[in-house]
């Protein structure tokens, strides 16, 4: 089985070939869209004026309030699930650290006498 067998094409050498972009030969001086243009100035003439606060304040909140909109909520049964989870995990915790904590303790008495 050759490579090259399969309907007379080539194997794609690069992951753009196989997604079936095309892509330029190398050196071909070949420019992509939106490359070779200078980069504008913040002085220029073509730049907006910056909205008002207010106008700002109110877009962040509108889109807050989309961005909220998207979120999937935890049923009453899920919270309480979730918070014990957490509850636990953190009594674990403390009680692993605490534990740690006498046992060096006693290990520094131990080693320095008290």
């Amino acid at each position: 089985m050759s490579d090259e067998g399969e309907a007379g094409r080539e194997r794609p050498r690069s992951a753009a070939e196989r997604r079936g972009r095309r892509t330029s030969p190398p050196g071909s001086g070949a420019v992509t869209a939106g490359k070779g243009r200078a980069t504008p100035t913040r002085g220029s003439a073509t730049a907006t004026r910056k909205p008002s606060l207010f106008t700002r304040l109110v877009r962040f909140l509108r889109e807050v309030v989309a961005e909220l909109r998207k979120v999937i909520w935890p049923t009453r049964k899920q919270l309480v699930t979730y918070t014990i989870v957490v509850l636990v995990f953190v009594a674990f915790m403390t009680a692993l650290v605490s534990l740690l904590d006498w046992v060096f303790g006693l290990g520094v008495q131990a080693l320095f006498g008290a």
